[in-house]
């Protein structure tokens, strides 16, 4: 390496994620034995096309719009009329008494994190994250200089433990990361459980006298398929939480970066944050959201693709795997199935389905080894060629 660069930067860069190098692997493999013969859920790209309501308000907006205006600058914040747009539907949906004014248009959920992060991070602070986590937020929040504290759900049904997670609090926790539903197990975090997590960081807060902030990771919110499963708003339970939100797996615009913050009006400092989240999203570069992207989210707020194809992908695979005798804890939301490993060392077993040109990822990347990420958000009909190769997987493990 030279010593011109940083090391650091040189360490990430110089050596993909998991998850983005069994995509690159699938790349190649597809090119030697050809697509239909390659079975990929490795990445969280959606299958489904965007809903209508994007492509004619992309139409009328292009044809109806000057140029100029359209693919201009807007504020650094984002528009103003956009902003007011995710407002109102907050306001509408949830509930919550937010304006224009509290909100901080961004290029997807990875730009909200890490704009909350640098936003919140002084020198000693502590972030918890929930096992199983998506990678990246160890990333983030080292990047933001501070230190990130994994703390293990319950493996029954992936929702907190509480025993646990109390022992992590301490002096020096500024923030946790809640991502419902969750990526990588497909967990929803219950009313219950959040109301219990908002009573625990209360008294933390006033033991240690300092705010500890929930951060909502939540481009998931949408994506569940049961009447009786709800997501709740987590700033109608707990008051320092900011909101971190995208449409890229809603409106299946993943390439499309664009996203926002909330600081909701009842979070402590509201406004200091809010200046905090401005500066951030400065000193990182992450300033005006695709201008023309924002103009579509007026039209396409609260919409989403067809995610009834991921509901009939989930129960196909769900059903086909426990028949083959693989430990699965049915998800109830996102689009991931996270699957016991059929042996103690994950990685080992993810390479033995690599055999079979099955591409799952290895769980111990997530913060909790011994499972199987498997990305559903695929075509049912590659599932359905994918089933045998699941199957012949588990029988080599039972002779």
């Amino acid at each position: 390496m030279s010593n011109i660069v940083s090391e650091k930067m040189y360490a990430l860069g110089s050596k993909r994620s998991e998850i983005r190098e069994l995509f690159e692997y699938g790349k190649k493999r597809i090119a030697e034995v050809g697509a239909e013969n390659v079975y990929d859920f490795s990445l969280g790209n959606p299958s489904v096309p965007a809903p209508d309501c994007v492509k004619n308000t992309l139409a009328k907006l292009v044809s109806e719009t000057d140029p100029v205006a359209l693919h201009g600058y807007t504020s650094a914040q984002g528009d103003a009329g956009v902003r007011q747009a995710c407002a109102d539907y907050v306001k509408n949906t949830h509930g919550c008494d937010c304006s224009a004014d509290d909100f901080y248009m961004t290029c997807g959920a990875a730009a909200s994190l890490t704009i909350t992060l640098n936003a919140l991070s002084k020198e000693g602070d502590e972030v918890i994250v929930l096992a199983p986590f998506f990678p990246e937020y160890t990333v983030f929040i080292t990047q933001a200089g501070m230190k990130c504290v994994q703390v293990k759900c319950s493996e029954e049904d992936f929702q907190i433990d509480f025993a646990a997670l109390e022992a992590a609090i301490n002096e020096h926790t500024k923030a946790i990361i809640i991502n419902s539903p969750n990526n990588p197990s497909g967990a929803v975090f219950s009313e219950d459980t959040i109301k219990k997590l908002a009573e625990m960081l209360e008294g933390a807060q006033k033991k240690y006298n300092r705010s500890i902030f929930i951060i909502a990771d939540e481009p998931y919110r949408e994506l569940v398929y049961d009447a009786d499963i709800k997501v709740p708003f987590i700033p109608n339970y707990y008051n320092n939480t900011i909101v971190c939100y995208s449409f890229s797996k809603s409106l299946s615009l993943p390439g499309e970066r664009i996203g926002y913050i909330l600081v909701p009006p009842k979070a402590c400092d509201n406004r200091d944050i809010y200046f905090a989240v401005c500066g951030a999203g400065r000193a990182l570069g992450y300033v005006c959201a695709p201008s023309l992207f924002q103009k579509i989210v007026p039209e396409c707020i609260g919409k989403t693709a067809d995610i009834s194809i991921y509901k009939k992908n989930r129960d196909l695979l769900c059903n086909a795997l426990s028949e083959y005798g693989y430990k699965v804890v049915r998800p109830d939301g996102a689009f991931y199935l996270f699957v016991k490993a059929l042996e103690e060392d994950s990685r080992a077993f993810c390479e033995k389905a690599k055999a079979h040109d099955l591409l799952i990822v290895a769980s111990d990347s997530f913060g909790f080894p011994g499972y199987a990420r498997i990305s559903y958000c695929v075509s049912t009909e590659m599932i359905e060629r994918a089933l045998p190769a699941f199957k012949a997987l588990a029988e080599e493990y039972n002779k």
